[in-house]
Order: structure tokens, then sequence, then C-alpha cells
């Protein structure tokens, strides 16, 4: 009876760490599929906004040369402001990203820093935050020159245009450096980036600041000072419509429907980044709310998606709202069908 019992034991000790065994496999395999999953899922990310990079690159680089023959770079330096910062962040998204699919041991110095510049991708942020600034300053620009157009013919110096085309640069590279090189850094040789907080107080300040200086007060400038616009355009259009019989001059026609022109073009600007931004500080409200969350998680990846998408549309829309640029890449697809049709000659 004794041996009998003792076998049953050694059996039900057996069957206990066969059970135990197979459900830690079982864990096993599933946390395997899970991190395989992520990872395919991170691979085709990567690709994706590698793809954004490159279309955003060649598109921002092919408005600036527009721009440049059709000799408006100097009449809206702005616009190409604009426009480098866009082509700026797009080339340093190939870059940041393109490292991202290499395996990269992050050892020494040299892993710090590969970190914290190429891996955290900060020159990308560089150039994207610098172009929400420099929109929210074209915006201005304008209602200043359809709104006050005395004040600013009298007042505006130039100066003030080539300190408003350096603050950018500036905001975006003072805005994010500190905070990155606070929350990133190198354990165990893996890379972490912005996620490094000293305590949740931080992080909600972090992202507090963030939401409400790049995201709430463009949106209320945009608003306002769009708003402002449309009601005085709208005005002048009456006048001239009044004064039609008596004929306007047509240089203050041709001008006046180039300054509507490049209205439209940034309120449509304008009115995109609200919409691609919107998904990006909606998880910056979740960030605030679960603690749990970084930005690192698969959930991230549409808001990013949208985002940089964003920097690589601008350039379309300018190709086709706004007339300078319209006609250069016209005379430029134009020549190109010529150049490939077959001659005439014996």
């Amino acid at each position: 009876m004794l041996l009998i019992e003792e076998k049953m034991t050694e059996e039900s000790s057996t069957t206990s760490h066969l059970s135990v065994a197979m459900t830690t496999t079982e864990d096993n395999e599933t946390r395997t599929v899970g991190e395989k999953s992520r990872a395919t899922d991170h691979f085709y990310a990567v690709w994706a906004v590698l793809v954004i990079g490159v279309v955003g690159t060649a598109g921002n680089g092919l408005i600036l040369y527009a721009l440049v023959a059709s000799k408006q770079h100097k009449k809206h330096i702005l616009i190409v402001n604009q426009n480098a910062l866009d082509l700026f962040s797009c080339c340093f998204l190939i870059v940041t990203f393109a490292v991202q699919l290499r395996d990269i041991q992050f050892v020494g110095a040299s892993g710090y820093w590969l970190c914290i510049t190429l891996i955290s991708g900060i020159f990308v942020w560089w150039g994207i935050i610098g172009s929400v600034v420099n929109l929210a300053i074209i915006t201005i620009h304008r209602y200043l020159k359809v709104v006050h157009h005395t004040w600013s013919k009298k007042r505006m110096r130039p100066w003030m245009m080539n300190t408003a085309v350096a603050f950018p640069w500036l905001v975006g590279i003072v805005s994010n450096t500190p905070f990155m090189l606070q929350t990133s850094g190198v354990i165990d040789g893996t890379c972490y980036t912005w996620i490094l907080y000293k305590s949740n107080v931080d992080r909600i300040i972090s992202l507090v600041t963030h939401l409400v200086a790049f995201y709430l007060i463009i949106l209320v400038i945009f608003v306002y000072c769009y708003g402002r616009i449309l009601v005085v355009v709208r005005r002048q259009a009456r006048v001239m419509a009044s004064h039609g019989a008596a004929g306007s001059s047509s240089s203050h026609t041709q001008s006046h429907h180039i300054q509507t022109n490049i209205i439209k073009t940034m309120i449509i600007i304008s009115a995109l980044y609200a919409v691609a931004w919107l998904p990006t500080n909606v998880y910056r409200v979740f960030l605030m709310i679960n603690p749990n969350l970084t930005y690192s998680n698969d959930f991230w990846y549409a808001p990013t998606f949208a985002m940089f998408f964003y920097a690589s549309t601008n350039p379309f829309i300018y190709a086709t709202k706004f007339d300078p640029v319209r006609r250069i890449l016209k005379d430029i697809i134009a020549c190109k069908k010529t150049s490939v049709q077959p001659s005439d000659g014996t």
C-alpha cells in the first residue's frame, strides 16, 4: 500500500511538473509570438515612414526649386523657410529610420551619442517644431499685411523678416534638445528615448506644455487671424466689385488675386495641420492619464504616421494652389514631354 501511495505521489508530482513546464512553455511561446508580431509591425512602420520621408524630400526640394526659378523666393521668404524646414525634417526622417533598420549595439560613448542623436530623432523634431512655429508666423504676417496694411507697410523692416526666419529654427532646437537630453539615455545596452522622466509630475508638465504651446496656441492663432483676414478680403472684394464699372487697374486686381490665392493656400495647410496633429495630441492626453504608456507603444505608430505625412503633403498643396509654383512645374513637365518626343528630322 505504501508503495502504491509513493508511486501515486511520484506520478502526481511528475504530472504537476509537466503541467508547470507546459504552462511555462506556452507562456514563452505566446510571448515570443507577441514580440515577433511587434517586431513585424515596427518593421513595416519604419518602411512606411521611410517612404514618406523620400516623397517629402523630393516634393519639398522640387517646390524650393520652383520658388527660386519663378523668382518668388525673395517675395515669399517665409514660405521658402517653411519648405526648407519641411525638407530638413524629411531628410533626417530618412536617416533616422534607416538607422533603425539595423541591429545596433549601444556601447560606450559612440553608442550613447548615436542613441540621443539619430535614434531619438532629435533632428527630425527640430524641423517639425520649427515648421509649426513658422506656419504660425506666416499666419501672423498675412494678418498684419491684410488687416493692418498701413501699419505693416510703415513699420515692417528687413531685420524683422530675418528674425522671423531664424526664430522657428531656434525654437525647434531650444524646445527639444534639453528635454531630449533629460529623458533619453542608454541602459544596459538598450537605447531609451523621450521616456526617462524624473517623476510623474515632470512627465505631465512636459506633455501639457507641448500640447498647449505647439497645438492649442497655434490653432488659436489660425482661427483668429484667418477669420479676420477673410472678413477683410470679402469687404475688399465687395468694394472692388462696386467700382468695377469705373474700371479698376489690372495690376491691383492681379495683386489682390495673388494675395487671395496665398491666403487660401495657407488656410488649407493650417487646416491639414490641425487634422494631422490631432491624433498625436490625443495620444499625449492618454499619456497624461496612463503613466504606463510610452512613445514606444504600438498605438504610437498611427499618430506618428499622420504627423510625418503632413510634412510630406505640404509641397503638393503648394504645387496645386500657388500660381507661380504651378507654372514652373507645368513648364518642367512640358519640357520632359517634349524631350521624349521623336524628332521629325531626316
